[in-house]
């Protein structure tokens, strides 16, 4: 039973991560260019997973504002649907590219998030990731990397802190 639920998890991960789709758009009078200053990012996020024995469909939506050059910050929004109970999640982000490559871009970025359980307590939790974006094509970058999040109440679950991949598409024009 347990391998299951860790394959679902894996699954639900990798499709959200798949299904995550970044625009990057700048002024025209500025020109564009992926991770500039003044750029804004767009996420969709698509996705299944499973929480005890309820299955749940995953809707989820994101901004981020470059401040400075490869300085993303932003939040990110999920919910989890057609399960009982229902959950939201809210995540505060800050992540940094370091553009100085012309085809692979480094990033580093923490981030905090809030979970919401219909009827039940909430929980907090906080993490870190870390990865590269490679140049597909114009315009087109492919990320990817590893996120570790940790729990803040720890007494609660059985395995305090999860590592797992992520998957990032960013088309900028």
């Amino acid at each position: 039973m347990k391998l299951k639920i860790m394959v679902k998890i894996f699954v639900l991960l990798f499709l959200s991560a798949l299904s995550i789709y970044s625009f990057s758009a700048r002024a025209a009078s500025v020109g564009n260019a992926a991770f500039s200053q003044g750029s804004t990012t767009l996420g969709i996020a698509a996705g299944s997973g499973s929480q005890g024995d309820e299955d749940y469909f995953i809707l989820g939506v994101g901004i981020g504002y470059y401040l400075l050059q490869g300085l993303e910050i932003g939040v990110d929004a999920q919910h989890w649907f057609s399960g009982k109970p229902s959950i939201s999640k809210i995540s505060p982000q800050v992540r940094y590219i370091f553009t100085q490559q012309k085809q692979l871009k480094p990033y580093l970025g923490v981030f905090s998030r809030r979970t919401y359980i219909e009827n039940q307590e909430n929980y907090n939790s906080f993490g870190y990731r870390a990865g590269a974006y490679l140049l597909a094509n114009d315009g087109v970058y492919m990320g990817g990397g590893i996120v570790y999040e940790e729990y803040t109440d720890c007494t609660r679950f059985i395995e305090c802190s999860s590592t797992y991949p992520e998957i990032i598409i960013t088309i900028s024009f």
